[in-house]
């Protein structure tokens, strides 16, 4: 995957983050780290839950998109993160349910003075359906 320099970045531009599920297992050892709540992690629970099965975290998509596609794209011209906002779950993920990602430029602040660019990213998450289980935006402050 190439590295994406800040400067020729676009307002509205959109990148395929790719499609990525998770085993149960996955699940299960992402939401011990992180969610250790039990529809998360106990499968019998989760089955009495209204899911009716094990779910995924909320960040665990996140979480997974951001490591693998954001980062070694747009993670060297990093100064900070600067928010995150509007996070909803729509929907839940289940085990071995495909969800695909796609990225969005929203806004975009260039200050050459400072050498450095405020961008709104979008981030976009469906099922196989094309239906939106998840959605955030986070800003972050990169090099110019």
């Amino acid at each position: 995957m190439e590295a994406l320099p800040a400067k020729d970045l676009k307002l509205g531009q959109e990148f395929d983050l790719g499609t990525i599920s998770f085993s149960e297992d996955e699940i299960i050892s992402f939401a011990k780290a992180n969610d250790p709540l039990p529809f998360h992690t106990d499968k019998k629970i989760a089955e009495q839950s209204i899911f009716k099965g094990l779910v995924a975290s909320g960040p665990h998509a996140f979480n997974i998109f951001y490591n693998r596609t954001w980062v070694p794209r747009f993670g060297d011209t990093v100064i900070c993160g600067l928010g995150v906002n509007n996070w909803r779950f729509i929907k839940p993920v289940y085990a071995n349910q495909p969800i695909h990602g796609k990225l969005t430029i929203t806004e975009l602040k260039p200050n050459h003075e400072k050498h450095h660019v405020v961008i709104k990213w979008k981030f976009d998450f469906f099922d196989s359906k094309g239906e939106m289980v998840q959605t955030l935006d986070i800003t972050v402050l990169h090099k110019l």
